[in-house]
C-alpha cells in the first residue's frame, strides 16, 4: 500500500509511507541483512530489484522514499553519514572549479571543504550568506559551480533566505545546496524555495534517538547530471547505508513530526527564558523576535524553529564550564536532535575556530520544558 501524497507529514511518517510486510502482515517493515541475492536455474534474478546490497536494499529504498516524500522531493539518497553525503555532492565538481560556501557553519563541513578544495585546486569562497548582498556579491564575483548554505546554522543559528540564495546561485549558473539538518524536513522545505539539492545529517533530528549515523541528499530533479553523478559516486565509492541502520532510521522517522513540534516549542520557551536571565549575555535562536533572521525564519519555518540554540554566559570559559558542569538533566555530549537534551561547550571541542569561550550550545529534547528550565536555573545560579 502506498499512501497518497496529499496526506500530512505526520501521517506519512507514522505509517512509514504506507509500507506493510505483506508476507507476514507485519505493520513494521522487516530487515533483510543479506548482502547478495539469488538467481533461479535460468540465471534470472528471483527479485529483479535486488542483486547486491551495495546498491540494492528494500529497507533502504523504503526509508529513502519516506524521506523524499517528507522533503517534497522526487528522489532521496541515503549515505552512512552527513559528511559522506556532503562529500558525494562536492566530488561532482571538476578540478579547478569554484564554490561559494556560507561562513560560520558546522566546523566539520568547513574543515573538510578547505582540505578538499586545496587537494583539488578548487577555489573556495566563504561568505556571510545571512547578509543578502554579501551572498549576491559572492555568487556574482566568483562564478561558482555550487553554492552551499546551512540554515539555521550550527552553532550560530544564522538564518539564510533560501529563495534569495537560489536566485543568486542560479543567476551565476550554480546549483544551490542547503544543509537543513537543524530544521529537518518537517520544519523547512528548501526545494520548494528554489534549492536544487537539500542535505541532512540524518544522525540528528531525523533519526532522533542518538543511535544511528546517516546522511541524506534529496532533489526534485533526479534526471539532472549532478544527481546521476552523485548516484554513480555512491555506488562506485561504496558510501551506502546498512540495512540495520536504515531500519532504525525509519523507526525514528515515525515520530519525527511529533518530536520536532515538542522540541521546537520547548526550545522557544527556554530561549525566551534565557534571554531574560541576568547572567546570559546573548541568545541565538531564530524563534526569538530579537534574532536578526527571525522574519526570514518565520517565513521559511512556519511549523517551528527547531531544537538547537546557543547562548553566551556572562564571563569567559570558567563561567561557561561551571554552568555546563552543574547541569543534571542536560547530558554533556556533542550532536543534536535526539530525544534527550544535550549541552556542549563548543570552544572545548573546536578551540581554534573562533567560537567564543563563553558560548554554550544546547539541543533541546522532548523532556518537560519546565524541568529543563529548572535545571538551567540551578546551573546559572
Amino acid at each position: 500500500m502506498t499512501l497518497p501524497n496529499e496526506l500530512k507529514a505526520a501521517t506519512l511518517a507514522a505509517q512509514a509511507g504506507g509500507v506493510i510486510d505483506m508476507p507476514s502482515g507485519g505493520v513494521t517493515p522487516p530487515i533483510q541483512p543479506s548482502t547478495t541475492f539469488v538467481r533461479d536455474e535460468d540465471y534470472a534474478l528471483v527479485n529483479p530489484d535486488n542483486i547486491y546490497s551495495r546498491d540494492n536494499s528494500d529497507i533502504v529504498r523504503i526509508a529513502e522514499n519516506v524521506l523524499a516524500r517528507l522533503e517534497g522531493a522526487e528522489e532521496a539518497l541515503l549515505f552512512p553519514s552527513g559528511m559522506a553525503a556532503i562529500a558525494a555532492l562536492f566530488r561532482t565538481l571538476p578540478n579547478g572549479g569554484s564554490i561559494v560556501v556560507q561562513s560560520g557553519i558546522y566546523w566539520g563541513t568547513t574543515k573538510w571543504l578547505r582540505d578538499f578544495s586545496a587537494r583539488r585546486n578548487i577555489a573556495l569562497h566563504e561568505v556571510e550568506a545571512a547578509d543578502p548582498e554579501a551572498l549576491a556579491r559572492g555568487c556574482r564575483d566568483h562564478t561558482p559551480g555550487i553554492v552551499f548554505i546551512e540554515t539555521p546554522s550550527n552553532p550560530w543559528l544564522k538564518t539564510v533566505d533560501i529563495a534569495h540564495a537560489a536566485k543568486c546561485a542560479h543567476a551565476a549558473g550554480a546549483l544551490l545546496a542547503v544543509d537543513s539538518t537543524a530544521a529537518t524536513p518537517v520544519l523547512q522545505k528548501p526545494l520548494e524555495l528554489g534549492a536544487d539539492i537539500v542535505m541532512h545529517s540524518a544522525t540528528k533530528g531525523i533519526n532522533g534517538h542518538s543511535d544511528v549515523l546517516a546522511g541524506v541528499l534529496a532533489t526534485s530533479a533526479p534526471a539532472a547530471r549532478v544527481w546521476t553523478d552523485i548516484k554513480a559516486d555512491r555506488h562506485d565509492a561504496g558510501a551506502v547505508l546498512g540495512s540495520f541502520e536504515a531500519w532504525l532510521l525509519l523507526r525514528g522517522m515515525r515520530t519525527l513530526p511529533l518530536r520536532m513540534e515538542r522540541m521546537s516549542s520547548s526550545a522557544l520557551k527556554i530561549a525566551n527564558w534565557l534571554e531574560a536571565h541576568p547572567k546570559v549575555a546573548d541568545v541565538f535562536y531564530p524563534g526569538l523576535e530579537s534574532h536578526p533572521g527571525h522574519e526570514i525564519a518565520s517565513a521559511q519555518m512556519p511549523g517551528g524553529y527547531g531544537c538547537l540554540l546557543s547562548f553566551l554566559v556572562q564571563g569567559g570559559a570558567p563561567e561557561a564550564l561551571a554552568v555546563v558542569g552543574k547541569l543534571r538533566l542536560f547530558h554533556r555530549a556533542t550532536s543534536l536532535g535526539g530525544v534527550e537534551s544535550l549541552v556542549e561547550h563548543r570552544h572545548t571541542i573546536e578551540p581554534h575556530t573562533g567560537i567564543p569561550e563563553n558560548l554554550i550550545r544546547v539541543s533541546v529534547g522532548i523532556e518537560d520544558a519546565d524541568d529543563l528550565i529548572a535545571d538551567l536555573t540551578r546551573a546559572l545560579g
